[in-house]
């Protein structure tokens, strides 16, 4: 297999391309870091595993309202902003040093709250801007790639966090990851694009902010693919609350679970490689679908109790899993135009990401409630759905297609 015909070499020899996955990958390593860590903080400062599992929910929440955060990344130019919110959170994590009693947790939380939220404004400009940086051809392969990066982060930043705060505490983790944004900032900088100055807007932040949700309502092809994929979260997020009672049937011990996400990540980072050339064969709805289907069947078969099937269906999971969000983005970034894809990217985020919370917080009452085999193959059979009826959609979406507002550019 040649340069020229491996797509994910393609965008590694991309100037822009190169410059923003390193980015990822410097500050995914914070990011992932301190995710662990904060939760180990407050276990360590109160005991109470409640509080601790507060961090994550700090951090996730801002996502419920990424559509008014979005706008903002239509007002602004991008580059700029993302310098600006990097070194915000690179000051912010600095605060943390005075961590050090329960009196002081809710700093903490004010922190990872701020973080989240930086976030949902960081993805939504970047995810503008990439499309404006990369050449278009090369953007499936790009978010599978960025797919990657983040998912090889997950595998490694956390054990270096638990190490890290092992031995020189929460506040050594902190300045890890304010380094880390430093290092992306500096990467950011060196990005070659030419940004419009944003056009004043003349309607209230409601009616911006709405524009992005009906855009991707209306738009025939992009609106089956963001549904399937909060869709597909919200039974994910259901079936990750499952994975303790998965590995009781195995008959291993909790810590096993540690190896079976291991396995999932390696699926997703394998996947990541490969999305580029699916993309461009099957196009973006056969891949989600193809993706999900592949999900439904690793979901289902978690009940057999067989090590060997968990380890197969861990990584099939992982395989399957991405393959929906990255068609969803790739498909967002090539059909929006430019002035009003900060606030599509975030929506689409939103409506994507936030089923998996509630997903969680449903498999947390189902699984005490529901033998975790039967739930299991529900969720096969409700993701084996989903993909099913987003290969039927292609007919449908060409029938309205007179009525989508951007038919430019086809996924």
């Amino acid at each position: 297999m040649t340069t020229s015909t491996w797509t994910p070499v393609r965008v590694l020899h991309d100037r822009n391309a190169r410059l923003y996955l390193t980015g990822v990958v410097v500050s995914g390593f914070g990011t992932s870091a301190l995710w662990l860590a904060s939760g180990v903080w407050v276990k360590d400062l109160t005991g109470s595993n409640g509080l601790a599992a507060l961090c994550l929910l700090a951090m996730w929440a801002p996502t419920l309202v990424g559509p008014v955060l979005g706008t903002l990344a239509d007002r602004v130019r991008r580059k700029p902003l993302l310098i600006g919110t990097n070194l915000l959170l690179a000051a912010l994590l600095l605060t943390l040093f005075t961590v050090d009693s329960p009196g002081r947790l809710w700093l903490l939380y004010a922190v990872l709250f701020v973080y989240g939220a930086a976030g949902v404004v960081h993805d939504a400009a970047e995810s503008a801007l990439v499309a404006a940086a990369v050449d278009p051809s090369l953007l499936g392969a790009f978010n599978g790639l960025r797919m990657t990066a983040t998912e090889g982060m997950k595998l490694l930043a956390p054990l270096a966090g638990a190490g890290l705060y092992a031995a020189y505490g929460g506040a050594s983790v902190a300045l890890l990851d304010a380094v880390t944004f430093v290092l992306a900032t500096g990467v950011y900088a060196l990005l070659r694009v030419r940004e419009e100055k944003p056009v004043p807007a003349t309607d209230d932040w409601r009616t911006q902010t709405s524009e992005g949700a009906r855009f991707l309502w209306a738009h025939a092809r992009l609106r089956p693919l963001v549904l399937a994929g909060g869709t597909t979260m919200l039974f994910a997020g259901v079936g990750g609350t499952l994975i303790y009672a998965v590995v009781d049937g195995l008959g291993r011990s909790p810590a096993y679970a540690g190896v079976l996400y291991a396995v999932q990540g390696a699926g997703s980072v394998a996947v990541g490689l490969l999305s580029g050339p699916a993309l461009r064969h099957l196009g973006g709805r056969r891949f989600a679908a193809y993706g999900i289907a592949l999900l439904a069947v690793a979901v289902a078969l978690r009940a057999v109790p067989s090590v060997p099937v968990a380890l197969a269906c861990s990584a099939a999971c992982g395989a399957g899993l991405p393959c929906v969000l990255i068609a969803a983005m790739t498909a967002v970034q090539r059909e929006t135009p430019d002035a009003l894809l900060g606030r599509a990217a975030a929506t689409a985020n939103t409506l994507m990401f936030t089923p998996n919370v509630l997903g969680l917080a449903a498999g947390a009452v189902l699984v005490e409630l529901v033998d975790y085999r039967l739930l299991l193959l529900v969720l096969g059979v409700g993701l084996l759905g989903t993909a099913v009826s987003l290969l039927q959609s292609p007919a449908r979406a060409e029938r309205t297609d007179s009525r989508s507002p951007s038919d430019a550019n086809p996924a």
